[in-house]
């Protein structure tokens, strides 16, 4: 065993206790009054020595029966602790997970944390309390519907009544904020995730309180039953999806509580805690004395200055401390206790660096003297400690506590040795290690000083999430300029304050992951940076693969945050190796090689791709492999596969027996695989999956020369070394199968490629759907503010007279400005730390999800240049880069608008590309990414910057994505294809001759900004595309007009039959209701109806002569099928209209009184009459439609419900 840092190498065995005289005399290095002045120094009971005269003279000989007596302890025995009156059951308290609940819940592997899996599941403790003051906590792991508090064993529980809905049940629920026993009222504050709830109960006065955060909420019952037979438990009743952990004394209880005389549920170890304190002083003791042999005496250092110099004296003397001291390291109260308040004490204390030191020796010195299970389990109840710590640490605004439990993590993760153990058996394994990147924002402002720093609050009348595209605001008042000022004032204050403290927690969290990415300490081992690949493979396979089940997910919130700090450590790391290899390329051109998604190296799961299953893939595609990436795989690798596919439901027996077993409550004693997320607040997901081959593909049918293509095998993420990665003189790593397309020149290493990828498919897993949550807080301002406004307006309305709605008024009144402060505090601190800013103008937060946006869009160009090989690319590069756009558009509008980024014209454009391109490429064949697609590019020509940057591509790309739209509908979803061709020429013709929605219809603030809510923005370019296409060629206008019509007819029979039945219903007599299913369909059909004309209407006027020029052999037909529907239109030339009229007679469905309907009248006037006024109250053509045609011919339209 090596001592790190001290230059020498010291076997740990050699220098373990003994009471040999020669072996003493052989190392003594020191003379007798030396070595009996250092014993008493370090081993005296209160830390300093005693006299001379009165002290026994202490030698290695008698230092074992010294320190028995050091350590002997008055007061009871260990093993009397436990039988308390008051108290039953077993000392050690748990979760009674096989008879104490009721529903489906998931227990812990400690049996202290819990997860709800049904609708109310409850859970009660192992043991009952009668007499006496007792106490537990609940740390809080989300925030939902719960009901904590005590029960009796007679309680009876169901999935709708939980803990406090029956009699002898008592609850606090914070989430509603209400207490329960079978009656509810008000009670205490509003719990948040991260949050600690301490339950107390007072057996002998009869009344039960509670406390949140070490705060008590005030007595909550009185007068509880007491007496024979009546004895209370911890109980818990929990929603879906809602986790807590307990803790009944097996851990340090967090707060020291305004009421004397509570003790919690289980003892501590109070015998081991004394020894143990006794022992850390006689450790902290040889950490500040050295030994001067040569002057004789004792010398004083600090921590930082001490060093292990290899002395036999003081190895020995720490050999008879970690002899008692080592394994009351493995109790998991003593070391939170005991060595954890030790440790940060030294961070808290002295400069960074020197504490960074003192912590490495400490560490040293542990793996040195205490054997190798020992310090394991050590270093694992440490981090978990500090984990909780973390976690549950109350917000304050310099984030203080946050600071030093980061720093402390950092300190032990700088250990080498200690790193590498923790992040291959604790850091993913055992622990939800996310959490060190999360800061938790919030719930109650007032705790969070956002009061004082922020005193006047102010919200916006209007906010748009289009940046210039928006809506003008009404112009604001003078008392409303000045409360903004001073809100603004206050958001600086908070940037300066809290957010700066924010700023130094991220850059901690950002050092940690530089530490777990570090490829440089490969001494004597595997690097930490490829150790933290395999498992970070494992940590993305579990929420790719538990996506349809909520508990074993990350939670997404941890996940924005731990992107964040990854993307943070990568770019950092792509820069510095930019830096010392000049022809790599930098972090702003990242992007990740198509090699990487074909050559087996990435192990991608069960995630689709492009081009569908992989196996298909393997079987269609394995000649294109061969030819441009010179890739044979091995056929072993291919049986292999198929196997895999066809029992690909079951299970592999060595990946069910390395899974744990957990607790499982439902009605039996069944157990299940332990699942991921756990409810304990540290304890996470284990090793449950084997990593399985990511790609197998399948030999090339002609013999290939060896010489000339490299066969590989594919590895799971365990098997893989660093050769494997990185590669070597002899092959290449990831970047295996090189395609012709791609330049020579390394990018970056190739781990930091994994790590990227890595990074995109996060995103895709839940950060883009937390980012839209975290922008909830503008809509509720939004929501409050005109709820405010509406209830002024009431008040100013309101009679004097009626003060009873005056008073109602009122208080409506102070509660919409109430939450509207709080809601306002909480904006600020959003925009100051979520969006917060660090070194540049622009935001951090955004400049993070531009460059992922940027680096999909570079990866899908290259991937395209492959060829068919673009069809191993994984889906989820598509989803992220349209998700990224429309996260960039939408939800950071409040602070920064997507057009203040840099090269955002260019990436617009870009993006416009891909979408243009890829829409109705046949590599794509997964029918959701295909609808995704469309519906991007839907969405993108909505809006007038994303149109001109459409109209921007080149022109072949421009005329290859019009003749996709152009296609025929059939086999393909053509509504979406409709809407994209309306929204080219929306804003033209005569049904959109307004500029801005009908007055009628009224729209929320949220929906102001949807797609089909925009203003019309009309491309004349795209629209010239369409009409020089229709004109070529024969065969293009025919069959794009047969299936418009097509579907017309359909959309519109459709329509009719459902505005029939649904008029039937109302004819009804009996008392009856439309389905409101039906209703949606109907009003599906007549949009797709009217989407239908306007590209009629389109077509018609770009190019009538497809129409109306019977040279083409196909122009009848059409106009006869157009007569069918009689579109309005211009007619052209005198022969032209000659033509459309005689076809329009000509209709067997022809009738004059449907002409005469439209011109505002119900029956032919008499020959010789006038004709009547119209009436104004139904559209009418003889006062619109004429006089914007200008008095142009006609062709009316039959179907005057369109």
């Amino acid at each position: 065993m090596a001592s790190k840092g001290t230059g020498v190498s010291f076997s740990r065995k050699s220098y373990r206790l003994t009471s040999d005289a020669e072996k003493s005399r052989a190392t003594g290095i020191v003379h007798e009054k030396l070595l009996n002045d250092y014993l008493h120094r370090i081993f005296s009971p209160d830390g300093a020595p005693a006299s001379a005269t009165s002290r026994k003279p202490l030698n290695f000989q008698n230092l074992p029966e010294h320190l028995d007596q050091l350590l002997q302890v008055d007061g009871e025995d260990e093993e009397s602790q436990g039988q308390v009156e008051g108290r039953l059951g077993p000392s050690t308290v748990l979760l009674d997970h096989t008879g104490g609940f009721e529903g489906l819940l998931l227990v812990d592997d400690d049996l202290l944390g819990v997860i709800g899996h049904s609708n109310f599941g409850t859970i009660r403790s192992t043991t009952c309390v009668y007499k006496g003051k007792w106490l537990y906590e609940v740390l809080i792991s989300s925030q939902g519907l719960m009901q904590i508090g005590w029960c009796t064993i007679n309680c009876r529980f169901n999935q709708e009544e939980g803990v406090g809905d029956t009699h002898n049940s008592y609850a606090y629920d914070g989430n509603r904020v209400r207490k329960w026993n079978v009656t509810t009222t008000n009670y205490g504050k509003a719990w948040a995730a991260g949050d600690i709830v301490s339950c107390l109960i007072d057996l002998d006065d009869g009344t039960l309180s509670f406390c949140l955060n070490g705060v008590s909420l005030g007595t909550a019952f009185e007068n509880l039953s007491r007496g024979l037979g009546m004895a209370y438990f911890p109980a818990i009743s929990l929603s879906f999806k809602e986790s807590v952990a307990f803790n009944f004394g097996s851990r340090p209880l967090r707060y020291t509580y305004p009421v004397a005389g509570y003790r919690p549920l289980q003892d501590p170890p109070c015998v081991d805690l004394v020894r143990a304190q006794r022992l850390l002083g006689c450790f902290r003791a040889v950490l500040s004395v050295e030994l001067d042999p040569v002057e004789g005496r004792l010398v004083e250092k600090e921590g930082s200055e001490w060093r292990l110099q290899g002395q036999p004296t003081v190895l020995l003397t720490l050999g008879h401390i970690f002899q008692h001291f080592a394994p009351l390291l493995c109790k998991v109260y003593l070391v939170e206790a005991v060595l954890l308040g030790f440790l940060l004490g030294i961070v808290e204390k002295g400069p960074v660096a020197q504490a960074r030191s003192v912590v490495h020796q400490v560490l040293d010195l542990l793996w040195l003297f205490m054997e190798d299970y020992e310090i394991q389990d050590c270093l694992k109840q440490l981090m978990m400690s500090l984990l909780r710590l973390y976690r549950f640490s109350p917000i304050v605004p310099d984030l203080g506590l946050q600071i030093h439990y980061l720093r402390l993590t950092i300190a032990v993760l700088r250990h080498e040795k200690s790193r590498k153990f923790l992040l291959s058996n604790v850091l993913f394994d055992v622990l939800r290690s996310v959490v060190f990147f999360y800061i938790k924002s919030p719930l109650r402002v007032e705790e969070a000083g956002l009061q004082e720093l922020i005193p006047t609050t102010w919200w916006p009348h209007r906010s748009s999430r289009e940046g210039k595209e928006g809506k003008e605001a009404r112009e604001e008042t003078a008392e409303e300029r000045l409360r903004r000022r001073a809100y603004e004032r206050g958001c600086q204050r908070l940037k300066k304050g809290r957010a700066g403290a924010c700023l130094v927690v991220e850059e901690l969290q950002v050092q940690i992951l530089r530490l777990l990415l570090d490829n440089k300490d490969d001494n004597g081992g595997e690097a930490s940076r490829y150790i933290f690949l395999t498992k970070f493979r494992k940590f993305l396979q579990e929420n790719a693969s538990g996506r349809g089940n909520t508990p074993v997910l990350c939670p997404p919130e941890y996940m924005v945050c731990f992107l964040h700090r990854l993307i943070s450590a990568l770019r950092s790391y792509w820069d510095e190796y930019k830096a010392a290899n000049p022809r790599a390329s930098f972090s702003e051109e990242a992007y990740v090689p198509p090699q990487v998604f074909y050559n087996g190296k990435v192990d991608y799961f069960d995630l689709q791709r492009l081009g569908g299953l992989l196996s298909h893939l393997r079987k269609t595609l394995k000649d294109d492999l061969a030819s441009k990436a010179n890739i044979v795989i091995d056929p072993l690798e291919l049986q292999a596969a198929t196997m895999d596919d066809l029992d690909e439901d079951e299970e592999p027996a060595p990946a069910a027996a390395q899974r744990p077993m957990q607790a499982l409550a439902v009605g039996g004693t069944l157990p299940l695989p332990r699942p991921g997320w756990l409810s304990s607040p540290t304890l996470g997901r284990t090793n449950r999956f084997l990593s399985t081959a990511a790609m197998s593909l399948m030999t090339p049918r002609r013999p290939l020369s060896t010489s000339e293509k490299v066969k590989v095998r594919t590895l799971s993420a365990e098997q893989r070394t660093r050769e494997d990665i990185e590669g070597s003189h002899w092959h290449e790593g990831l970047l295996l199968g090189r395609p012709p397309e791609e330049p020579e020149q390394p990018l970056t290493e190739n781990s930091l490629l994994e790590v990227l990828d890595g990074a995109v498919m996060m995103y895709s897993l839940s950060v883009h759907q937390q980012l839209g949550k975290m922008v909830g807080v503008s809509d509720d301002v939004n929501e409050y503010a005109m709820a405010l406004r509406d209830t002024e307006d009431k008040l100013r309305r309101c009679p004097k007279r009626r003060t009873d709605i005056l008073v109602e008024l009122t208080k409506s009144q102070k509660v919409f400005s109430e939450k509207l402060d709080h809601l306002s505090r909480r904006l600020a601190w959003v925009h100051a730390t979520v969006y917060s800013q660090r070194r540049v103008p622009l935001q951090e937060k955004m400049l993070d999800i531009y460059w992922l946006l940027r680096v999909c869009l570079r990866t899908i160009e290259h991937g395209d240049r492959t060829g068919p090989l673009f069809a191993f690319m994984p889906e989820f590069y598509l989803s992220v880069a349209i998700n990224s756009y429309s996260a960039l558009k939408n939800y950071f509008g409040p602070v920064h608008s997507m057009e203040e980024l840099p090269g955002y014209e260019e990436t617009l454009t870009r993006l416009a590309a891909i979408l243009a391109k890829h829409f109705a490429d046949t590599r794509i064949v997964g029918t959701d990414i295909r609808d995704s697609l469309m519906q991007a590019l839907a969405s993108y020509v909505c809006y007038p910057h994303s149109l001109r940057a459409v109209e921007r591509i080149p022109e072949e790309q421009r005329v290859a994505m019009v003749r996709s739209l152009l296609a025929p509908y059939e086999q393909r979803p053509w509504a979406q294809t409709n809407w994209i061709l309306v929204r080219l020429w929306r804003g033209c013709g005569f049904g959109y001759r307004y500029t801005r929605l009908p007055h009628l219809l009224k729209t929320k603030p949220e929906d102001a900004n949807l797609p089909s809510l925009q203003k019309p923005c009309p491309s004349t370019l795209l629209q010239q595309h369409m009409a020089d296409l229709l004109r070529q060629g024969p065969d293009v206008a025919p069959s794009f007009l047969n299936s418009v019509l097509n579907q017309l007819n359909w959309a519109f029979s459709e329509f009719i039959g459902m505005i029939q039945e649904i008029q039937q219903a109302a004819e009804r007599l009996e008392r009856n209701f439309v389905d409101s299913r039906q209703l949606k369909v109907c009003a599906t059909c007549f949009d797709l109806s009217v989407s239908l004309l306007r590209v009629l209407e389109m077509t018609i006027t770009l190019v009538p002569e497809i129409f109306l020029d019977w040279a083409r052999p196909t122009s009848e037909m059409l106009l006869r099928r157009l007569a069918q529907v009689r579109p309005s239109g211009p007619a052209g030339a005198l022969g032209m209209r000659e033509r459309a009229t005689s076809v329009l007679l000509a209709d067997p469905c022809f009738q004059l009184r449907s002409i005469c309907y439209l011109l505002g009248q119900s029956e032919p006037p008499a020959p010789g009459t006038a004709l009547p006024a119209p009436d104004r109250k139904r559209f009418s053509l003889q006062s619109s439609l004429l006089s914007c045609r200008s008095r142009q011919p006609i062709i009316c339209n039959d179907v005057s419900y369109l």
